[in-house]
């Protein structure tokens, strides 16, 4: 999940932006697609009244277990599914679809996907966007311009998604017990679903099953914050700077986690893919 400390502003504009769209352009949508699936739900059950009695499906043959990918479609709802990217670019590996079940994640499968979205392809590409506009507005005089002034700001922004990422997704999610991963709500109303989504924040799903206070992305945040003192001019090592970037990274991930709610119906409605 990319970092945008200096353009606070800008990120959650955008972000709301998206989330606005989404509550402005579903709630016919649900209506009628639920509407619909209650629809088949009816003449499928008029079909399997006239149809003799079907065998049941066998277990695995020996010797041989069902996928976990298996497992979990089987489980998935009927509605519009998370995608592994978002508009076929931005990662969105740890979404899970809504009504999926999964099992426990392991400490090596957390900092996989910690891994994944700090350096997957988009990350570069979009560190270098935010590094461009970071330096065209003088975000930080200490870097400088030009070329080395470019990559000052480049490497200072793949560093601070690294920081996140390994810290909210792969350390303190192994030390805590928690599951990293954002499981979609998907029904409901949209103030209800938007609700969910951004206090996952403060509430995440632990190893068990069970929800729990999100330790995971509040301390993990502030380490981040604070490891991020090692590689900043000495005026941003502050405890106001580290507090300021501690809570820009808290609002943003909310905002992602709304955004990702909806992404599914977004994506749905505007490409009409499940």
């Amino acid at each position: 999940m990319m970092r945008l400390y200096p353009f606070m502003p800008i990120s959650l504009c955008r972000l709301s932006s998206v989330t606005a769209i989404a509550v402005l352009l579903f709630p016919a949508l649900y209506g009628s697609r639920m509407a619909a699936q209650g629809m088949q739900t009816n003449q499928a059950k008029v079909e399997m009244a006239d149809l003799p009695d079907a065998p049941q499906a066998a277990d695995s043959a020996p010797g041989t277990s069902g996928s976990p990918s298996s497992a979990s479609a089987s489980q998935a709802s009927s509605g519009p599914q998370q995608t592994k990217r978002i508009l076929g670019i931005m990662p969105n590996f740890s979404a899970v679809s809504a009504g999926t079940q999964l099992p426990p994640q392991t400490p090596k499968q957390k900092f996989l996907i910690a891994a994944k979205n700090s350096f997957d392809y988009s990350s570069f590409a979009i560190a270098a966007i935010q590094s461009g506009v970071s330096m065209a507005s003088n975000s930080y005089p200490e870097f400088h311009q030009g070329a080395a002034g470019y990559g000052r700001y480049y490497y200072h922004t793949l560093l601070d998604t690294a920081d996140e990422n390994f810290m909210v997704s792969g350390l303190w999610p192994v030390i805590f017990h928690q599951d990293n991963r954002f499981y979609t709500k998907g029904h409901g109303g949209v103030g209800r679903r938007a609700l969910y989504a951004a206090t996952r924040v403060l509430v995440t799903r632990s190893d068990s099953g069970r929800n729990t206070f999100n330790a995971s992305e509040i301390i993990g945040s502030g380490a981040a914050a604070g490891v991020a003192t090692l590689y900043y001019p000495d005026q941003y090592q502050t405890w106001t700077k580290v507090g300021q970037r501690w809570l820009t990274s808290c609002i943003i991930d909310s905002a992602n986690f709304t955004f990702k709610e909806f992404w599914p119906d977004i994506n749905h409605k505007l490409f009409h893919t499940k």
